[in-house]
């Protein structure tokens, strides 16, 4: 980390020094060249400390969907508390700018840091939708345009699988475990962890990466591969049998026999006589070992060999051996073959073992699934039926397979207090311009109904004591237009960096908060808006005066055809 890069107060934070970005190669230097380009034409013309306002955006919601969550405000809070160019960086930049650049400029970016820009932004975790702005960024205009590039990056790819975690877990249902295993498969070091943090956010409930463990608190998973299973050849490879009691009052000297008896035993019950024959003997001694290991964590990969004939019957072997000294297996995991139909069987023989030994609560054994999963493996696993617990998911997860990025822009909608707008032909790419307040209005019913932008001086919207009668319109479509009454109003951008203004400003909150923020809010939303078939798509509005302005505007700034 590079949490000292910066000697200013504005690293501090309520007396609290704020700690540089979690990857360290996050630098000014971590931006596109035309941002230096247009920095030094910024101030080449002078224009450098003019007052900008920018607008971070994105335009459609990402996996066919109808809401996003928003993420990677922390980050870019970080950066820019530490925002200091190094002489080394200064340097660099020299090298790569023209000759004809003056040294001037040069001296300007040894200056260069964040205490006159302010950053208002929705609270991370909040479920968010297109067009309006999750940030607005004031300040300087060639401070403002450095921090462009490295905000969409943090906030691209937290937001989009932070969204993608968030549409698992609604598949998946409340009540079953979400584990994060992507990161053999995520896109560097840098998309592992970021995916680890962003996928608890979104709702998983732990994670197998140790660094993210270790960096942000997120609970830790996993215990063994096929490799492990298949580098036993048999139980006579195991030196020391012995394992003392939970409780320790007393030790099994020999705990390979004792799991051995179990076998012998379900073998030959009345429940289970001619179900399954002779298992692998080396799956057996991998079982044995861990659970010597792990007594108290004993959970077991089944499908090395063949999941019925060997796999489950040897964990159970394992399992009640454990009982027989105080101890409780944690259950096993599937990574291959027919999920749901494998599930419901090793369910099915649980409970046997459970009625046929007396063994309580047997039948409850913990089944996680893993293998390449994703939301439609899911949701078909739901219609079929299956037993699984808790599942396992990787690649399609941590690397966003259906969606590559989320697509956030950074505008300038407003200098030297003039609103600003970029036309397009493609009027989904037209910018709302000025600076703007954004609020969510709520139904009787406590669900969002629609989030409405104003011009920064227009009143609030105002809430159910009031009764205010609030017409909400499309932003580019005249004909679409509604009147709302409020029951409750929520304002959404909130100050997070107030530079050396003095403005209050929000504390960043930790990251358990921000998954709890997250999962209230996905809770508070209309069902027909999650859903993952035709979801309704959720309003975006501006105000009427807004809406005035905007095409007021649109119309000033649209150069007139001429015919000829």
């Amino acid at each position: 980390m590079e949490a000292n890069r910066i000697d200013c107060s504005n690293a501090e934070w309520s007396g609290k020094v704020i700690d540089g970005p979690t990857n360290p190669m996050v630098t000014p230097l971590l931006t596109d060249l035309y941002q230096f380009t247009m920095c030094y034409a910024y101030w080449k013309a002078g224009k450098h400390n003019e007052r900008a306002v920018f607008d971070l955006f994105f335009r459609k919601n990402p996996f066919g969907g109808e809401y996003t969550i928003f993420a990677g405000l922390e980050e870019c809070i970080k950066f820019i508390a530490n925002f200091k160019f190094t002489e080394e960086e200064i340097s660099f930049i020299r090298s790569s700018l023209p000759p004809a650049c003056e040294d001037g400029f040069y001296d300007y970016l040894r200056g260069v840091d964040c205490s006159d820009v302010e950053v208002y932004a929705i609270s991370e975790g909040t479920v968010v939708f297109p067009k309006a702005p999750l940030m607005r960024v004031e300040g300087p205009v060639a401070v403002v345009q450095l921090l462009e590039t490295p905000f969409v990056n943090l906030v691209n790819y937290a937001s989009l699988v932070a969204t993608n975690a968030a549409r698992h877990r609604f598949v998946a249902g409340k009540s079953k475990i979400l584990l994060e295993f992507g990161l053999r498969r995520a896109q560097g070091p840098d998309g592992g962890i970021g995916a680890s943090k962003y996928c608890y956010i979104g709702g998983f409930d732990a994670t197998s990466n140790v660094a993210a463990g270790r960096l942000f608190g997120i609970p830790l998973r996993g215990t063994h591969s096929h490799a492990f299973i298949s580098s036993f050849m048999s139980p006579d490879e195991i030196i020391d049998k012995s394992l003392q009691s939970s409780d320790g009052s007393r030790t099994c000297e020999d705990f390979v026999s004792l799991v051995q008896a179990w076998l012998n035993k379900i073998q030959w019950s009345r429940s289970f006589r001619g179900v399954f024959g002779e298992t692998n003997q080396s799956e057996l001694a991998a079982f044995t070992s861990y659970a010597l290991a792990f007594p108290s964590k004993f959970l077991a990969l089944v499908d090395t060999y063949d999941v019925m004939k060997s796999g489950i019957p040897n964990f159970c072997a394992v399992a009640l051996a454990l009982i027989d000294l105080g101890y409780k297996a944690v259950g096993i995991r599937l990574d291959s073959g027919d999920l749901a139909y494998l599930s419901c069987e090793a369910r099915k023989f649980f409970c046997t073992i459970e009625n046929e030994f007396g063994v309580s609560d047997f039948g409850k054994m913990n089944i996680t699934a893993s293998n390449d999963l994703n939301e439609e493996t899911l949701d078909a696993l739901n219609k079929q039926g299956h037993e699984v617990d808790a599942f396992g998911i990787g690649t399609n997860l941590v690397t966003c397979y259906a969606q590559a990025a989320l697509g956030c822009v950074f505008k300038l909608v407003e200098i030297n207090n003039q609103p600003r707008i970029k036309l397009s032909e493609d009027v989904s790419k037209v910018s709302i311009p000025c600076k703007k307040r954004c609020y969510r209005l709520f139904g009787r019913e406590g669900y969002p109904l629609v989030d409405i932008m104003t011009g920064e001086n227009e009143p609030p919207p105002k809430g159910w004591m009031v009764a205010e009668r609030i017409l909400c319109r499309h932003p580019f479509n005249e004909s679409k237009r509604a009147y709302v009454v409020p029951q409750h109003v929520e304002e959404l951008l909130k100050c997070y960096w107030s530079g050396s203004s003095g403005k209050p400003r929000e504390e960043l909150p930790p990251l358990k908060s921000i998954r709890d923020r997250c999962m209230k809010q996905l809770e508070q939303m209309r069902p027909d808006h999650m859903r993952r078939l035709n979801p309704t798509p959720y309003k975006v509005s501006v105000s009427a005066k807004l809406y005035d302005f905007i095409h007021f505007l649109w119309l000033n700034e649209a150069p007139v055809g001429e015919l000829q």
